[in-house]
């Protein structure tokens, strides 16, 4: 039986770290972190662990209903949007996770494009 990534990486306890990584270069980055103003950081932290989690095989799973409907009054553009993509791939070799895998998630965020940018 194949691993998914999720289990290849330790879990949760890895995705939590990479996600928090994530944030500290999202919330650096001049394109990304207006969109985080006032938001509970340790909520969308969690969140998003799950969500990853979830992209990378591991439990739970986000309908794409759910995905439209909670990025719908953000007016995320695609511009940002790459630019996420890009610091989720750089959290994720920070943390040790290989180039096939690291694209392996990226293309599933990337297929979820249409649902998340709405300018």
């Amino acid at each position: 039986m194949q691993q998914t990534i999720f289990e290849r990486y330790g879990g949760f306890a890895t995705v939590r770290k990479v996600i928090s990584t994530f944030y500290d270069y999202v919330l650096d980055d001049e394109t990304t972190a207006p969109y985080f103003a006032g938001v509970d950081m340790k909520r969308q932290i969690d969140h998003q662990s799950k969500f990853v989690s979830a992209v990378m095989g591991g439990p739970g799973s986000y309908t794409d209903d759910h995905l439209q409907r909670v990025h719908a009054r953000l007016g995320i553009d695609k511009h940002a949007f790459d630019t996420i993509a890009g610091l989720l791939a750089e959290a994720m070799e920070d943390h040790g996770i290989s180039k096939v895998d690291i694209a392996a998630v990226v293309h599933e965020f990337n297929i979820r494009e249409h649902l998340i940018v709405t300018r």
